[in-house]
């Protein structure tokens, strides 16, 4: 009776061990960014996309039109230069507002708020590398216009986030990735790349 009740127990271990392992392995795969981007027309862009941004492309430089998908979502991008920032500006496939982001220095950050990001990045990664920063301003709690109001007047509030472009060092080399922070400097999410599209993030 020992010896059975014994064998029972590690076959329901094995069980429970095996379901745990697949239960872990899903967030793992659904962190990996896979999007895929390619250049489209202006006429292809949403009508209520680009009525919204239109005003902001007044004297802006190097505007691309883009469409994004990661497999299950499609978006449309708009990238620019206007005023010495490179911004990107999302919407979903009905023309609606999803982020406005534009590219800054750490010095950008408050102090507080990026002594919490180095704190994270050094205490989950050995070796690291910040290739890029955005300062990015969600459209999830306001009227579109007022978060395009609030992106171009380049105003810190208590909504934006930081969203950090890194590489870090693994066991099989570097692997490149994805953070989001909020505005006080904690940690929200993290993504990473697939290698293969990770190039064009970088602007």
């Amino acid at each position: 009776m020992i010896m059975k009740s014994t064998v029972l127990d590690i076959r329901k271990y094995s069980v429970i061990l095996v379901i745990c392992t697949l239960l872990g392995a899903v967030p793992l795969r659904s962190q990996e960014k896979k999007e895929q981007e390619f250049r489209i027309s202006k006429s292809e862009l949403p009508k209520e996309a680009y009525e919204l941004i239109e005003p902001e492309l007044q004297g802006a430089k190097r505007i691309r039109f883009y469409q994004e998908t990661d497999g299950d979502k499609k978006s449309f991008e708009v990238k620019f230069k206007k005023r010495r920032l490179h911004y990107s500006v999302e919407f979903n496939t009905n023309g609606q507002l999803e982020d406005v982001e534009f590219i800054i220095k750490p010095t950008d950050i408050p102090e507080d708020s990026w002594n919490k990001i180095l704190n994270y990045l050094g205490n989950n990664y050995k070796t690291y590398k910040v290739k890029k920063i955005q300062q990015q301003y969600p459209s999830s709690e306001q009227n579109d216009r007022k978060t395009i109001k609030d992106a171009f007047q380049n105003l810190i509030l208590p909504y934006i986030n930081y969203e950090l472009i890194f590489s870090a060092k693994k066991e099989k080399g570097y692997q490149h990735y994805e953070a989001l922070f909020n505005s006080e400097g904690e940690f929200v999410k993290v993504r990473r790349f697939a290698t293969a599209n990770y190039d064009h993030v970088l602007y």
